[in-house]
């Protein structure tokens, strides 16, 4: 053979079998549930068809005894009285608005496993509208005064009451102002500051929404490394943009995205040996539920399929061995605090861990109450232009960035930020909430019921210790006890920091009251030998049938 053909075919030998390396280093980063795999995630989902249990079958899909099923009907149709009763208004003009608003169709479509929730809909809707709150709790159309659980997506961190104050002091600190756009009202300068010195960062930009902040720290981050690859971690939530969304809701593939395994080895090599990464995404709630997405209700076809608990000295270390490879390798770590950002600690997430990324994001609560997003960085990274060639920039502007509003609502918050009052809301946090967590845990074994909780101080998810179908239920006899929940159930409680000892509780009392409740209806009644795994197949069994029936 020819001497340079044999070096070209050598060459192409190594490089292919470089290339092969790399794709399985790749693949073997990725968490091997669906959470890692995007691609056939979406795959998945789009082959499972949609069906709705048979009359016959609704109250035993479990396979319960045909008076453990009558028990739970007789209690399903006493919720589903009382719901009508007391919640009538309130149903009544959500009924009326959900044909003209698609967010209430889609909320209320996915309440619950999808084979139940017609029947669940009609006979047990939630009603969408309040009135008002008081302090921790809310009341709606009918007068029905609810203790809040919602949190407000996060919003809600000091309560209420604190937000309403927020709200009229900076309306009313730029009221002669108003909205005019474009032009900064003065208070945007103590934002500034407040923010540089809370974050440690350079500079801030503001934004309209979490979403958009995370969007143009992604851009910036491609923009300044040369990069296009993100990488983000199973499960993660950074906002519906599809680039951070890649897999089920986001209709497009998003070919330059890379879903790996959080607290990995096999990822901490993969970023410290490639070159195509321009930014890692880290959301911190995922110390709650590493690899898995946030947990919801509608998911709920067995007990083993949510599973969540905090390990903090773990994730704390992960978290600097993760800053240690990026800064190696020249990639650009964006902490997004959009959701989580000042409930762990004034400085959020990164003062909590130790950590300092190159790129933050912040929004919900930081508003003040009002909507907003803001993305704080190293100077060298928030730069938009290149001095050397002024037309490649990286553009990013908004209507509503710095609205004279937000900026009066944000003033007012990050002033009593700093008061004592607040600062002594900080102290003992976590040494509060880990005892709340175990005093409710400890009244539900006491009780007898299958139910515990998981937590991540004022963010708590609720466990199933039995194998059952029907855990979503518990979130119907949680507000018949007078509890709210947002419209991802039990997956997802958010406390604020105005409930007092007095008030949890009462949550407490509550809490366990629902669950024994539902536990007498008969819906943890299950046959012996019952599993998840069974619950699992039974599922997809129903949705085989139904799709070769089509």
């Amino acid at each position: 053979m020819h001497p340079i053909l044999a070096a070209l075919l050598g060459s192409t030998a190594a490089l292919a079998l470089d290339k092969g390396r790399r794709r399985l280093a790749l693949s073997r980063a990725k968490h091997p549930s669906l959470g890692g795999h995007v691609r056939m995630a979406k795959r998945v989902a789009g082959q499972i068809p949609g069906f709705a249990q048979p009359a016959d079958r609704f109250f035993a899909a479990d396979g319960a005894a045909e008076d453990v099923a009558r028990r739970r009907q007789a209690g399903f149709d006493r919720l589903a009285a009382l719901y009508r009763q007391r919640f009538a208004r309130t149903l009544e003009l959500t009924r009326e608005v959900r044909p003209g608003l698609s967010d209430l169709q889609f909320t209320g479509s996915y309440r619950v496993p999808f084979p139940f929730a017609a029947l669940v809909r009609e006979q047990l809707g939630t009603g969408a509208f309040l009135q008002r709150s008081e302090g921790p709790e809310v009341i709606d159309l009918d007068g029905n005064r609810l203790i809040d659980l919602t949190g407000s997506y996060g919003v809600n961190l000091f309560g209420y009451e604190f937000y309403k104050q927020c709200i009229a002091e900076g309306a009313a600190a730029v009221a002669e102002l108003g909205p005019v756009l474009g032009a900064y009202h003065p208070l945007l300068a103590d934002n500034v500051r407040r923010l540089r010195a809370l974050s440690g960062m350079d500079e801030v930009s503001f934004h309209m929404s979490g979403t958009e902040a995370v969007m143009q720290a992604v851009r910036l981050a491609q923009y300044h490394t040369g990069a296009q690859r993100i990488v983000r971690f199973a499960g993660a939530y950074h906002g519906w943009w599809g680039d951070v969304q890649p897999g089920i809701g986001n209709p497009v593939p998003a070919d330059r995205t890379l879903t790996l395994a959080d607290m990995s080895e096999r990822t901490l090599h993969v970023l410290a040996t490639r070159r195509d990464i321009a930014c890692v995404l880290v959301n911190p709630l995922q110390a709650l539920h590493p690899n898995k997405a946030a947990a919801s209700d509608n998911q709920l076809v067995d007990s083993a399929g949510r599973s969540a608990g905090a390990d903090l000295p773990a994730y704390r270390a992960w978290l600097h061995r993760l800053a240690e490879v990026c800064r190696g390798n020249g990639i650009v770590l964006i902490f997004d605090e959009v959701f989580l950002g000042f409930r762990l600690a004034p400085g959020g997430a990164a003062e909590y861990f130790g950590v300092r990324p190159d790129l933050v994001t912040y929004g919900k609560t930081l508003g003040g109450g009002l909507p907003v997003g803001v993305l704080a960085g190293r100077a060298a990274l928030m730069k938009r232009w290149r001095d050397d060639r002024p037309l490649d920039i990286c553009f990013a502007r908004g209507t509503f960035n710095a609205h004279p509003y937000v900026m009066g609502a944000m003033d007012a918050f990050l002033r009593r930020l700093e008061t004592p009052e607040v600062s002594e809301l900080y102290h003992g946090l976590d040494a509060r909430w880990n005892a709340r967590a175990t005093a409710m845990n400890a009244a539900l074994t006491r009780a007898g019921v299958p139910v515990q909780v998981a937590h991540l101080q004022t963010i708590w998810t609720v466990l199933y210790t039995r194998p059952a179908a029907y855990n979503w239920m518990l979130q119907y006899y949680l507000r018949a006890e007078g509890l709210a929940l947002s419209w991802v159930g039990t997956g997802r409680l958010i406390f604020s920091l105005d409930i007092d000892d007095a008030m949890f509780a009462e949550i407490t009392r509550r809490f366990v009251a629902a669950a024994c409740a539902m536990a007498a209806d008969g819906w943890w009644d299950t046959p012996a030998g019952l599993t998840d795994k069974g619950l699992r197949r039974g599922v997809l069994g129903a949705a085989l049938a139904t799709r070769l029936r089509r």
